[in-house]
């Protein structure tokens, strides 16, 4: 079908998203073309990352993850986070910047486990990001309208389904969801905004959709080892983004298709630049500290590419020594240039390895230039 069946409203004005399980959407040739280009480059992206799953996937989760708690007006600086990475630290932003990572490291790993998406894995995954803050909504729920976007004059307040009707409305859009004959882009685009109408949660709607992004991607095959950042394209579109989600209730899938599949082509693109200095780090980190093989510092090395930040608990775990050895290796890796110290404590203290958060953020930076959000630093070419 040509058209999508628009939103109906209660007389109160509560949402009534159209049942997706069954629809078909064509979109037109040039819309099609725009998703073959976004798969061939999730498709390189993840030929890239074979190999480097663990390490490499763990950071672009956290990529993602960053750029999805932003959209959301959730920031912390590289101190703060780095803190929370370690589970130390109380900055409460910083807190649930990490607990969006594990939601969607958390999803992912369902939908790997299973092959298919189960309505118990969303609701799973919101436990992870909320903790006992938040659940399901109620008819009690003070948020009842919520504004697409504080950007732009012509929003109008929007008011999700009643809670009754969720629990079928979810149930249909698994369904949707676990089809195999509708094109991967088109699906996983319109299954977001399908979730973002729903707003099945009291709080955290916007993350949990925007995993789903990434998780219908693995769903499908096209990113079976690499995680494409799709939220940092999001991010640098946010005004765009909001009218999309405003266009799908009215019957119009487009705008969202496009703006997904342009989000993941550059995503992809900047992803294996990264992908390639990432897989190049623990190598230059051996050079610069010259450990013996064995040795605390060697696994130290090793321990910060999966880990880019550790209290002293860690350090001394993942060094394989007692507390002495353990911060003669720190103060090796600190002297080389390979990890610093960011809490400024004497106790409690964490340290990060500088290079990799910085290439997260330098991942941000040109995955939003890219988009036109941004200027891009200038970068060599995508490896072959």
């Amino acid at each position: 079908m040509e058209v999508w069946p628009a939103h109906r409203f209660e007389g109160d004005g509560a949402a009534i998203p159209p049942s997706i399980a069954e629809l078909d959407y064509a979109p037109s040739l040039r819309t099609v073309g725009t998703c073959e280009a976004a798969l061939i480059a999730v498709a390189q992206a993840d030929a890239h990352a074979a190999g480097s799953r663990g390490a490499l996937s763990q950071f672009m989760v956290r990529c993602e993850s960053i750029a999805s708690a932003r959209i959301d007006g959730i920031r912390a600086d590289e101190g703060q986070y780095a803190q929370a990475l370690a589970g130390i630290g109380e900055d409460d932003s910083a807190r649930r910047v990490v607990a969006t990572a594990s939601a969607v490291a958390h999803l992912l790993d369902r939908v790997d486990a299973r092959g298919a998406f189960a309505v118990g894995d969303l609701q799973s995954a919101h436990v992870v990001l909320m903790g006992t803050e938040a659940g399901p909504r109620s008819a009690d729920d003070p948020i009842s309208h919520t504004q697409t976007s504080t950007r732009s004059p012509s929003d109008a307040p929007y008011v999700p389904p009643r809670p009754d009707r969720v629990p079928a409305l979810l149930d249909d859009l698994v369904a949707f969801l676990n089809r195999d004959d509708v094109p991967v882009i088109v699906q996983t685009a319109i299954a977001h905004a399908q979730f973002a109408s729903i707003r099945p949660f009291a709080d955290g709607n916007g993350r949990i959709g925007r995993a789903l992004l990434v998780a219908s991607l693995r769903r499908r095959g096209v990113s079976s080892h690499a995680v494409v950042p799709v939220a940092g394209g999001l991010e640098a579109r946010q005004e765009e983004y909001a009218e999309s989600l405003v266009a799908y209730r009215d019957g119009d899938p487009s705008p969202i298709i496009v703006l997904v599949a342009n989000c993941a082509r550059v995503a992809a693109i900047e992803s294996r630049i990264t992908a390639a200095r990432v897989k190049e780090l623990p190598d230059a980190w051996r050079a610069a500290v010259k450990p013996r093989r064995g040795s605390a510092a060697a696994a130290l090395v090793a321990a910060f590419a999966e880990h880019p930040a550790m209290g002293a608990a860690e350090l001394e775990r993942y060094g394989g020594a007692g507390r002495a050895r353990a911060y003669e290796a720190v103060e090796r890796l600190v002297s080389a240039g390979v990890i610093r110290e960011v809490t400024g404590r004497k106790r409690g203290r964490v340290w990060a390895a500088t290079d990799l958060l910085a290439e997260g953020e330098d991942l941000g930076r040109r995955i939003r230039a890219g988009m036109g959000g941004g200027r891009r630093e200038p970068a060599s070419a995508p490896p072959a």
